[in-house]
């Protein structure tokens, strides 16, 4: 991954390509990369769809090799949901193939004066840069089909659906699974919206012709991916509960530690649970011949994800993921894996992002729009989104604006980005992360739901404010760093449990890129993206007043625990005092 693919789709005459040296940007990958390059050359004040933005788009320092479970691709901007940085990440194809082809980056930037949808393919040969009018505004799953006839099975697909196109800030980009679906999403922070402003409606990726990427030691390298393969196999949350029952497996041990979000974030326990975890869901999709194990990408082992079948057998879409089940079910008083289940193949098809559109559901509901536990009306709500009214313009522009909209006190956003499925009251050192996070709420910016609730890493009281700041802030280094490799966030389970798959991570990346990197040095490449993110922000408008929850969670108490967070400003404060 030597080079840099600049298009510009503002050009005079028409889009431009033109490949540069990676350059200042050399042993950057992922979020390392995207973040550099949207901090160094987005105005941090400019509108996020604008021509001054930047999409970027990254595989991982690993992708494209054999390293397991390295195929998480980075998309970077400013996002138009937050006003800040983001970067988003997703499984699928994309960033494997991107990363054989040799490509450190894609960088798209201007707007076209045309107003016609664009395609961009890439291939050994090179790239081009066509209009497509015939694609706009389809859904995602008919554009791949599209694309598939004219270019085959064997390239993978990054799309926006309508949502994009119509630049709603909860539209997300796709990539397609190995099936050639698009069920892999960058869905955080409205990224959809901006590939939607540069007139980019899709990117063919074709590795045909194409080599495996080759490390500088293959024995040494070899080696230390079979000791990793080998910690992640043997972790009982990475080598057997994911792979059996999916992200879900989380749905019953949530409620039950009462940091369950029910009726927009109102109480900490949904008596549906059982209905739609991830045990009864299993057993749904086996019972109907779909999958309960299944892998986003070549290379994958931990196989946390599945194919979902309709009552009939048929395909709906890949297996909902815990956020997804519970923003469209516990969050919206939905105890119903049929509807839930076509939410997510509508959130799929039309472009959004599903933790996005489950709590503006939440709030919408909550507003009066529809009742809570009312699937047919949630249904009819994400259709109004893709079909654009002005109710589904609002719907779609996310959680912050619907509650503005229609005069909702209780909205869980920060900095304008939905809070996921864990109650900070009941779960501390997600709410740290949640407030604190360059991204907005986010979840897998620091995962403290692992040492909070499971005991991964060490166990830290979730009820209780102590030692949560320092949980949060390691959790969003290690975090960054990983984000920056191209792994699956979900192998820091085995990471921060089995120091000697950390030592194999790092012996993998030596031996790939002949380094001689120790654990601080992974610590450093952390804490250099979020000193990146974090500049970008303050130069954006962003101070420590956006670091905060909303109010009603220090002010409401959560049942069954009756609790309200209790991490104080102060400490909030000093989490990037590294």
């Amino acid at each position: 991954m030597d080079k840099i693919l600049r298009i510009d789709m503002g050009a005079e005459g028409g889009p431009s390509l033109t490949v540069f040296p990676v350059g200042e940007f050399a042993g950057l990958g992922g979020r390392a990369l995207t973040s550099a390059i949207v901090s160094k050359e987005v105005a941090p004040l400019c509108h996020a769809l604008g021509a001054e933005n930047k999409l970027v788009i990254a595989p991982g320092l690993l992708s494209g090799s054999v390293a397991a479970n390295s195929g998480r691709l980075s998309i970077g901007c400013k996002s138009p949901l937050t006003g800040g940085i983001k970067e988003s990440n997703a499984g699928g194809m994309a960033s494997q193939t991107l990363a054989k082809l040799g490509y450190a980056a894609i960088v798209i930037e201007g707007k076209p004066k045309d107003g016609a949808t664009y395609k961009i393919v890439i291939n050994k040969d090179g790239a081009t840069v066509k209009a497509d009018n015939s694609l706009k505004m389809l859904g995602n799953y008919a554009t791949v089909e599209k694309l598939a006839k004219e270019y085959g099975d064997k390239p993978c697909f990054i799309t926006i659906g309508p949502a994009g196109e119509m630049k709603l800030s909860a539209a997300s980009i796709a990539c397609t699974d190995m099936e050639g679906r698009p069920t892999r999403h960058a869905g955080r922070g409205g990224v959809g919206a901006v590939m939607g402003s540069k007139g980019v409606k899709a990117i063919v990726l074709d590795d045909t012709g194409a080599s495996m990427r080759a490390p500088k030691d293959p024995e040494k390298f070899k080696e230390a991916n079979k000791m990793w393969v080998a910690g992640l196999k043997k972790h009982p949350v990475t080598g057997e509960g994911l792979a059996a029952y999916g992200t879900n497996v989380l749905t019953n041990v949530l409620n039950e530690a009462g940091g369950y979000p029910t009726n927009n974030f109102s109480i900490g326990r949904f008596e549906g649970h059982t209905k739609i975890s991830g045990e009864t869901q299993a057993a749904l999709e086996t019972e109907r011949g779909g999958l309960a194990t299944h892998g986003c990408h070549k290379g994958c082992i931990i196989r946390c994800s599945g194919v979902y079948h309709d009552k009939n057998g048929q395909y709906l879409t890949k297996q909902p993921e815990y956020e997804t089940v519970w923003a469209h079910g516990g969050n919206c008083g939905i105890d119903d894996l049929d509807a839930i289940a076509m939410l997510d193949r509508l959130d799929d098809d039309y472009g959004l992002d599903t933790i996005e559109m489950g709590a503006t559901i939440g709030v919408a509901m909550e507003a009066g729009l529809a009742k809570f536990g009312d699937a047919e009306a949630a249904i009819n709500l994400v259709k109004q989104v893709g079909q654009g009214t002005d109710l589904g313009r609002i719907l779609g522009s996310g959680a912050a604006v619907t509650g503005k909209v229609f005069g909702v006190e209780r909205v869980p956003v920060v900095k304008g980005q939905a809070l996921p499925a864990y109650d900070p009251r009941a779960v501390q050192g997600i709410g740290v992360t949640y407030a604190t996070s360059t991204m907005g709420a986010d979840h897998t910016a620091g995962y403290a739901v692992g040492s909070n609730i499971l005991g991964i890493g060490g166990k830290v009281d979730a009820l209780s404010p102590d030692g949560q700041v320092d949980l949060s802030r390691n959790l969003q280094i290690a975090t960054a760093a990983v984000d920056s490799t191209g792994m699956c966030l979900f192998i820091a389970f085995a990471v921060l449990d089995q120091p000697e798959t950390f030592q194999a991570l790092i012996d993998m990346i030596n031996a790939f890129y002949g380094l001689n990197l120790t654990g601080d040095d992974v610590a450093a490449l952390g804490m250099s993206v979020l000193r990146n993110e974090r500049d970008f922000n303050t130069r954006a408008g962003f101070t420590s007043a956006h670091d905060r929850l909303p109010a009603f969670f220090t002010n409401e108490f959560l049942p069954p625990h009756n609790i309200k967070f209790k991490v104080t400003d102060t400490e909030l404060d000093s989490v990037f005092n590294f």
